[in-house]
């Protein structure tokens, strides 16, 4: 997928889309990341997936861990480890919010979506617990009656 601009002037180059689908998502946070110098070359090219990614806070600290930012291609010996884990660069206080909030049952650190904004690497982090299938049912349905509610409003005007 390539770079997308949103209506804030922020260069989208990856996004979880099944995120939302299986988790509630109750809470969003703006992390930066602390990367090498030919990463953040390759995620500038739009490439770099966090479908399988999750974040931690590990002694304090943030991590976010399975996020693969494939090799640049003129990056020679200089290029780290696909998949190593990152720092998430947070404040304090976010940091130990994140960290009670994951220690409580069902709670888990979601990436959403990695973009640039004012020339920073960033990530969207989301506080998500676990949907059930039948919350997802739920959903689906309710995607469903308004999109036909949508198509009828649109048919009445014409």
């Amino acid at each position: 997928m390539g770079k997308q601009k949103t209506e804030s002037g922020e260069k989208v180059v990856c996004q979880n889309r099944k995120a939302r689908h299986l988790y509630e998502i109750e809470e969003t946070f703006e992390a930066g990341l602390e990367l090498k110098g030919t990463e953040v070359k390759s995620l500038r090219q739009g490439q770099g997936s966090i479908n399988e990614a999750f974040a931690q806070v590990k002694d304090a600290e943030a991590w976010i861990q399975q996020f693969h930012i494939p090799p640049y291609e003129q990056g020679n010996r200089f290029n780290a480890d696909p998949i190593r884990p990152r720092k998430l660069l947070l404040h304090r206080r976010e940091i130990d919010k994140l960290g009670a909030a994951v220690a409580r049952k069902g709670y888990t650190l979601v990436p959403l979506r990695v973009y640039f904004a004012r020339g920073r690497a960033k990530v969207l982090l989301g506080l998500a617990r676990g949907k059930k299938t039948l919350d997802k049912r739920e959903d689906m349905k309710r995607r469903d009656q308004q999109r036909d509610m949508n198509r009828a409003l649109r048919d009445q005007r014409r």
